[in-house]
């Protein structure tokens, strides 16, 4: 590469880091915080042998290792053995999901805002910023990784070496860098941020439902879905660093191509050009909710199919993992033809309520995003135009608040009958499509809470807007893992999805359901209320 091309990359790599150093740590330190106080809670909770071994069992059925991957250790067991199983996939989940932040953040929405020409303008190389993102994601996962790793040696886990502690953290680094380089190359291939993103994540969870499908099938085929490189480490166990090397591997060939790509593109557009539009405006977009839906319309699509999708390909495995005949033959002997027939039942409504906080979780995120486009598109400009025509602020503030909640609600509701429809046609149990439905009553208020918290906050304070991601990322980590944490149930109850109950294994619970969507009705009018009194320009 040219050397001008690379000018003054350290100064930008600065320029980066010093502009998002507040969501760095914040990012850095939830995850080797999370980590670190699992460890040291694991030996708690899983510090007998009666208890490893129980717990080893349930991590070997078909249902934890379609969410966690396959537990591959042998006796004796240690506490580390577990934690390592239990941990690794989602914390890559995690690490992947802040790469993705990081990398649309440095390059794309940069040249979105314009801050990208405005750079290019001085004495800026035409490749600088994309290096500086590049730079700038190596020194947040390798300073993640280091800290991560410094955080189970403190913890002492028993069963850690030093080497298992070392792979964990770096392993996770590398596994984050990859992700993010694969967000890069996506950024240069569309022509905005939110595509971006939005195909990041879809890859994201190509590789982590292709993953889950191989661990049940065949262990072998995890190899080909990428994701799965991160369970082939084998914790505390064998300390495997060949995957390790696998994602350095692929990161150098995806940035290599990246970096190709940029050369050959324009600032400010992507390789797919966008089709030109109509040469008159369609009757319908005479207002500002049909504006809205029409410049969501390819993201709500994508979002709705993904969804469904995504249900069924989790229901798709209830024929597998409710299946006692195969997983456990002798069993299925003592408790005879109706026992293991309710038994059945009993596992696949155990996962039903597991995946059911997924989706509703992940259902959250286009209606919180669309929530706060609000304030995002105040602060570039977008709006002035209906500002100046005789639309009310409630009429927009409800165009956005209802758009988002419609979208995130058929995505939920969507992903479930995914679920449902796959999970028809593969379990060796009939449950009625009913009974899985519950879980969409039971968890709809919670998002509903959610998304309200998000409009208050749109109102009253917009720069600040941004914490409510915090909900969905603290309620999946205190569902997903809080029981196998041994979370008390208040700390469950920190988000509004702690407040039901294991819909649909158990009836549905309607005094939580009253109340959270009295409460999610408050906090709209509240968030109205500040937006209505407000000034406009105070982002």
């Amino acid at each position: 590469m040219n050397s001008s091309k690379a000018q003054n990359t350290l100064a930008l790599t600065k320029l980066n880091l010093r502009h998002d150093w507040l969501k760095i740590v914040l990012w850095i330190l939830g995850l080797a915080g999370l980590m670190a106080v699992a460890a040291a809670k694991f030996g708690g909770i899983y510090g007998t042998q009666k208890a490893m071994n129980t717990i080893a069992e349930t991590l070997r059925t078909p249902a934890m290792v379609s969410l966690l991957g396959p537990f591959t250790a042998t006796k004796p067991y240690t506490t580390a053995m577990i934690y390592g199983s239990e941990m690794m996939v989602f914390m890559g989940l995690f690490a992947a999901m802040m790469n993705l932040y990081f990398a649309v953040h440095a390059t794309r929405a940069q040249e979105d805002t314009g801050t990208s020409e405005l750079l290019l303008a001085h004495a800026v190389g035409r490749q600088s910023p994309l290096l500086a993102a590049i730079a700038e994601l190596a020194i947040i996962n390798v300073a993640a990784g280091v800290i991560e790793a410094l955080g189970l040696q403190a913890a002492n886990m028993p069963g850690a070496d030093a080497a298992g502690n070392w792979l964990f953290g770096l392993g996770l680094a590398a596994f984050g860098f990859m992700f993010g380089t694969f967000a890069l190359l996506f950024s240069q291939v569309v022509s905005n941020a939110r595509s971006a993103t939005i195909l990041s994540y879809s890859w994201l969870g190509i590789l982590f439902v292709a993953r889950m499908g191989a661990d049940i099938q065949d262990p072998d085929l995890t190899w080909w879905t990428i994701f799965g490189w991160i369970e082939k480490m084998e914790l505390y166990t064998n300390n495997v660093w060949t995957p390790l090397a696998l994602m350095l591997g692929m990161s150098v060939i995806v940035l290599a191509v990246t970096i190709a790509l940029a050369a050959s593109r324009d600032i400010g557009a992507g390789l797919i050009t966008p089709r030109a539009g109509r040469a008159r405006a369609s009757r319908f977009l005479q207002g500002p909710l049909s504006l809205l839906a029409r410049l969501e319309r390819t993201s709500t699509w994508i979002w709705l199919i993904g969804m469904f999708l995504l249900g069924v390909s989790y229901g798709s495995i209830f024929g597998t993992v409710g299946d006692l005949a195969k997983a456990n033959p002798t069993l299925s002997k003592l408790l005879g033809g109706a026992g293991t027939d309710a038994a059945n039942k009993a596992i696949i409504l155990a996962m039903a309520n597991k995946l059911a906080i997924i989706f509703v979780v992940v259902a959250t995120i286009p209606a919180l995003l669309t929530i706060l486009r609000l304030n995002n598109d105040e602060k570039k400009g977008y709006l002035e135009l209906q500002h100046a025509a005789p639309i009310s602020r409630l009429r927009l503030f409800a165009s956005f608040a209802g758009h988002g909640l419609v979208v995130g609600s058929l995505s939920f509701l969507l992903a479930l009958v995914g679920m449902v429809v796959a999970g028809a046609s593969s379990a060796t149990v009939t449950i009625s499509a009913a009974r899985y439905l519950r879980g969409f009553v039971g968890f709809w208020p919670a998002l509903l809470v959610v998304c309200g918290i998000g409009a208050l906050l749109v109102g009253l304070l917009p720069r600040l807007q941004s914490l409510v991601w915090i909900l969905p990322i603290y309620g999946v980590i205190s569902l997903y893992l809080g029981p196998l944490l041994d979370f008390p149930t208040w700390a469950t109850r920190l988000t509004p999805y702690g407040w039901v109950n294991e819909v649909p294994v158990k009836a549905i619970q309607w005094a939580p359901v009253g109340w959270m969507t009295a409460l999610a009705c408050v906090l709209f009018v509240l968030g109205y209320l500040a937006y209505r009194r407000r000034d406009l320009t105070m982002n």
